[in-house]
C-alpha cells in the first residue's frame, strides 16, 4: 500500500533544508555546552574559604609539588594530572580525646607518666593554623594532608612533649594544680619543632581532669582529708586557747578592779562611813553589829548589813 493511499492521496513533505540546518546548529550548540561543562570540571577546582591549596602534578617532567606558591581560596585552574591538597590558614581547634568526637571516632587520649612511672591519661586540645607561604614545603616534607598531620606526627609530638614534662614531677604536683605549668612547658616544646615548618600552634590545653590510677586517687584523697582534719584540729586548739586567754584576761581585770577599789576605800574611810549612814534604818546604833528590836514576848534580832553590801 502506498503512502498516498494511507493519507487519503496527500503525500508527506520531507523537511526543508532550513529546518535541517537549524537542527544541526542546535546539536552543535548542545555538544559545545556539554564539552565546555566537562572541560570546566576537568581543569577547575574550588579551594574552600579559610584554606589555601597546594598543587601536586602527577604527570610530565614537572611532576611533584608545585613549590612556587600556594593557591588562595576560590576557583583555581588545574591541568590534566594535577590535584590540590588544602591546608587551613585560619585557626582551627583539634581535640585528642578518649571518647569519639567530631575530630575522630577512635581513642586519641594522651598517655604519660610521672616521676615515679605512674601511668596516667588525659584529653587535650590545640589551636592550630598553617602559614600559607610554607604550605607547599610542608606538604613536600611530610606528604600528608592536614588531617593526617594532626592524627599522626603532631599528635605524637604532643604526647612526647607532655610525657617529657610530667616525668619531671610527682603525681602530687599534677594533682595539686601543677598540671597547667606542665602543659605550658609542653606547648613550648611542640612550638619549637613545628613553628619553623609553618605550623602555628598557639594553644595547648587540658580538657577536663587528668585520669589518675584508682590507687593514686584514693591515696591523694586520704592525704587531703588528713591535712584537712589536721588544719581543723589546729584551728580548734587556737580557738580554745583564745577563749582561755580571754577568761584569764577577764579574771585579771576583775581582780585588778577589786584591788583598786579596796585601795580607794582604805585611802578614803569617810566613804565607808557615808555608806553606813545611807544604809542606817534608825533603830540600831551605827557601830552595833547585832541588836535586839522590840519588847514583846519574841524579840527580833536585826543585823545591820556588812560594809560595802547593797
Amino acid at each position: 500500500m502506498s503512502i498516498t493511499g494511507i493519507t487519503g492521496g496527500k503525500g508527506i513533505k520531507p523537511p526543508g533544508a532550513g529546518t535541517v540546518r537549524l537542527l544541526m546548529i542546535i546539536g552543535v550548540v548542545v555538544a559545545l555546552l556539554l564539552l565546555g561543562t566537562c572541560t570546566v570540571r576537568a581543569v577547575g577546582t574550588v579551594i574552600q574559604p579559610g584554606d589555601v591549596g597546594v598543587k601536586i602534578r602527577t604527570l610530565g617532567p614537572d611532576a611533584g609539588v608545585d613549590e612556587s606558591r600556594s593557591y588562595p581560596s576560590g576557583w583555581n585552574i588545574k591541568g590534566l594530572g594535577e590535584r590540590f591538597v588544602e591546608f587551613p590558614v585560619i585557626e582551627r581547634t583539634y581535640a585528642y580525646t578518649h571518647e569519639k568526637n567530631v575530630d575522630g571516632i577512635e581513642n586519641e587520649e594522651v598517655q604519660f607518666a610521672d616521676s615515679n612511672a605512674l601511668q596516667m591519661t588525659g584529653d587535650v586540645q590545640l589551636v592550630i593554623a598553617v602559614d600559607p607561604n610554607k604550605a607547599p614545603a610542608l606538604y613536600k616534607r611530610w606528604r600528608l594532608t592536614f588531617d593526617q598531620l594532626l592524627e599522626t606526627p603532631i599528635r605524637n609530638d604532643v604526647r612526647t612533649a607532655i610525657s617529657a614534662e610530667t616525668e619531671k614531677v610527682p603525681v602530687t604536683f599534677l594533682y595539686s594544680g601543677g598540671r597547667q605549668e606542665v602543659i605550658h612547658r609542653a606547648l613550648s616544646r611542640v612550638q619549637a619543632k613545628w613553628e619553623p615548618q609553618g605550623v602555628h600552634i598557639t594553644q595547648l590545653d587540658w580538657i577536663g581532669p587528668i585520669r589518675y590510677p584508682d590507687v593514686v586517687t584514693q591515696a591523694i584523697q586520704a592525704t587531703t582529708k588528713a591535712n584537712a582534719d589536721k588544719t581543723a584540729a589546729e584551728a580548734g586548739v587556737a580557738v580554745a586557747n583564745a577563749n582561755a586567754d580571754k577568761r584569764i584576761a577577764e579574771a585579771r581585770g576583775l581582780a585588778e578592779s577589786t584591788r583598786l577599789q579596796g585601795e580607794a576605800l582604805r585611802a578614803n574611810p569617810e566613804v565607808l562611813r557615808q555608806k553606813e549612814i545611807e544604809r542606817w534604818n534608825g533603830i540600831c546604833p551605827l557601830n552595833t553589829r547585832t541588836c535586839i528590836v522590840g519588847g514583846g514576848v519574841t524579840p527580833q534580832i536585826q543585823v545591820p548589813a556588812e560594809d560595802g553590801a547593797n
